[in-house]
C-alpha cells in the first residue's frame, strides 16, 4: 500500500496522490488545511491526478479543502479527479458541491 501525500505549489495548486484512506487522512487534513491558509487571495487548484485509490476519505479531505478556501473567501476546484472518486461522489450526491473543472481546463 501506498502512503497519501499532498504537496503544494506556488500558484495555489494542490497535488494529492497516493491512497487516500482513514489512516493518511488526518495528516492530509492537517497538511491540506496549512497549505490552503498559505494560498490565500488565489484560486486554489485541487489535482488529484495522482491518487491510486481513495475511499470517501479522499471526497472528505476535498470537502474539507473546499470549506477552508471559501472561509479566506478563495475557491477550490478540482482537477483530475479518478473515476472511482467521480463515481463516489456521484452516487453521494457531491458532484454538485465540489467545484470540477470542465473537461477542457484538463479535469479527468
Amino acid at each position: 500500500m501506498s502512503d497519501g501525500r499532498i504537496e503544494g505549489s506556488a500558484g495555489g495548486e494542490l497535488r494529492l496522490a497516493g491512497v487516500l484512506d482513514y489512516q493518511s487522512g488526518p495528516a492530509l487534513r492537517r497538511q491540506g488545511q496549512a497549505l490552503i491558509r498559505q494560498a490565500k487571495g488565489t484560486r486554489i487548484s485541487a489535482d488529484c491526478s495522482e491518487v491510486e485509490r481513495s475511499s470517501s476519505v479522499g471526497l472528505s479531505l476535498l470537502l474539507a479543502f473546499t470549506r477552508d478556501a471559501q472561509k479566506q473567501g478563495d475557491e477550490l476546484v478540482v482537477t483530475g479527479l479518478p473515476e472511482d472518486m467521480r463515481e463516489l461522489a456521484r452516487v453521494s450526491g457531491l458532484l454538485d458541491v465540489l467545484s470540477l473543472a470542465s473537461e477542457t481546463e484538463g479535469a479527468v
